[in-house]
């Protein structure tokens, strides 16, 4: 009984660990696909460039706190193709990435070890009719 429970906790721990960093790194993978996606569409929606960029970082911190991550290890980038992004016609492409910190293991001032990083894009085409 008693190696059995000795067993038991050597072996579980790790695997139960594995498994919530796993989840995490997975749920870092659906909340990067969402905000690349939620920041192309309304990118392309917005009348100027400034308003654009401030409403697609909006949208992606938005995206990703409902999955539980903050803006602080996320970034967003915007591309357009060709240079002129409000341009009808002009594939803006937003890329997503965020850094996923290891479960329940801190540091002193906020430091995380990373898991992994995780990134998504979307493309969206900016209408010919506004």
């Amino acid at each position: 009984m008693v190696e059995f429970t000795f067993l038991a906790l050597l072996l579980m721990v790790p695997l139960v660990y594995f498994i919530i960093t796993v989840g995490q790194i997975q749920g870092g993978s659906f909340a990067v696909v969402g905000a690349a996606d939620q920041a192309a569409k309304v990118y392309v929606a917005q009348p100027d460039a400034s308003t654009a960029q401030a409403a697609a970082e909006q949208a992606a911190a938005l995206a990703l706190a409902d999955f539980g991550h903050g803006t602080e290890q996320a970034q967003v980038a915007i591309s357009c193709s060709p240079d002129d992004c409000q341009a009808p016609g002009t594939a803006v492409t937003t890329t997503v990435s965020l850094s996923i910190p290891l479960p329940f293991i801190p540091f002193g001032d906020g430091l995380r070890l990373s898991a992994t990083e995780v990134e998504a894009s979307a493309t969206q085409l900016v209408g010919r009719f506004r």
